[in-house]
């Protein structure tokens, strides 16, 4: 019981003393102070910083481009609203005024039609289903490129080829009766 208050009580820590002056070599001193006065970081955090600058110009890159994407839909939007309030009030103006609206719906369908019309028109020049006027052309067309200088020699050609269509003419009259 008595022992522990007889024993000397010893410093928590051990101190140390010198009696020698201690000294550096002077490259290390160098260095030490090369570090101090040095404004740029060795190259190991250099790529950790460059990696951080990276990721935060991403980051802000991508939120700038969702906010363009938001901005550019809600544009769209807004001219969309504004293109349907001038056919509506296109087509009220048409109404009061007794001639009819067009919408870009009736115009679309207009379109369509206009399309059509050039496709079937197109099918009906390519003249497949004509044999004969097709062949009087094909040697009308032999006869001009062989007598570019003299085109009036090719005066049979083109009678022949004026006597075809005119009987398909007749016969396209014809059938329609």
């Amino acid at each position: 019981m008595g022992a522990d208050q007889s024993k000397p009580s010893e410093p928590s820590g051990k101190v140390f003393t010198n009696e020698q002056p201690v000294q550096f070599s002077q490259d290390l001193v160098d260095h030490l102070s090369d570090r101090i006065t040095s404004t740029s970081p060795d190259s190991a955090r250099q790529s950790t910083l460059d990696e951080h600058v990276r990721s935060r110009i991403q980051a802000e890159l991508s939120r700038l481009q969702s906010e363009e994407e938001q901005v550019r839909q809600q544009i769209e939007a807004a001219l969309e609203k504004e293109n349907l309030d001038k056919e509506t009030e296109l087509a009220n103006k048409g109404a009061e005024d007794g001639k009819p609206a067009t919408s870009s719906s009736a115009l679309a369908e207009e379109l369509e039609e206009v399309q059509k019309r050039a496709e079937r028109f197109l099918e009906r020049k390519k003249m497949d289903d004509l044999p004969e006027v097709k062949e009087k052309q094909e040697a009308l067309l032999k006869c001009y490129s062989n007598n570019r200088t003299t085109s009036l020699d090719c005066w049979r050609e083109v009678e022949e080829f004026k006597q075809s269509v005119a009987s398909l003419e007749k016969k396209f009259v014809d059938s329609l009766r």
